[in-house]
């Protein structure tokens, strides 16, 4: 891989943790905030709406792409990343099409909470596999010093390796390193993904005391 695949790999990894944490702080007040931002674009009129739903998507598409290129750059030359974009894409406006019509309804602090824990191991698996370019580009050391070696219970080429590559960019042969930096990875994010949140309870403001009208 060049060095610009290498670089996305870790910038991927960096949009996807971002993303996870900002799903699960907002994902109780996320429903209603669209809906008031959406409610103001009325208001002001069809050029605005256009603009703000491009603000609301513009960034997570931003996101998937470098996601998707350091997925497709990881799995070579096979096109499964790209039929599984293209799956995951017609999935995702199908489901948005049931939610506009009311057939379905998503309980977004769950489902966040669910695609956010999914979501570490997927990173871990970039992170792991971007530490492994570099360590063949000789930037980083130990490229024969592995952690273990189960390519023969999980050849690379059968459906169950190519499926846990695809998804997870899981490795038969496994550097020291990339092991190491693999449970690094999901140890830190995973304990602070499920630590519990803080809520901040609005006070009531004070009752302002009255005076009788006797003396």
């Amino acid at each position: 891989m060049s060095g610009r695949g290498q670089s996305l790999s870790i910038i991927a990894v960096g949009f996807v943790t971002w993303m996870i944490f900002w799903m699960r702080r907002n994902a109780r007040t996320l429903s209603k905030d669209l809906r008031g931002r959406l409610g103001d674009a009325i208001r002001i009129g069809p050029v605005a709406v256009v603009v703000m739903s491009a603000l609301a998507v513009g960034r997570e598409g931003l996101e998937t792409a470098v996601f998707f290129f350091a997925a497709a750059q990881a799995a070579g030359e096979t096109t499964r990343p790209l039929i599984g974009f293209l799956l995951g894409i017609a999935t995702s406006i199908a489901l948005a099409y049931l939610l506009y019509r009311g057939a379905v309804k998503i309980n977004l602090g769950k489902f966040f909470t669910v695609t956010g824990f999914f979501l570490i191991f997927v990173a871990a698996g970039i992170l792991a596999y971007g530490i492994h370019d570099l360590q063949e580009a000789g930037i980083l050391p130990g490229l024969t010093t592995l952690a273990f070696d189960v390519s023969a219970a999980i050849p690379p080429d059968s459906w169950y390796g190519t499926l846990l590559k695809g998804v997870l960019n899981f490795s038969p042969r496994t550097t020291v390193l990339e092991a190491v930096v693999w449970v690094g990875y999901v140890a830190v994010v995973l304990t602070l993904f499920l630590r519990p949140q803080r809520r901040t309870v609005a006070t009531a403001p004070a009752a302002t005391p009255t005076t009788s009208g006797t003396v």
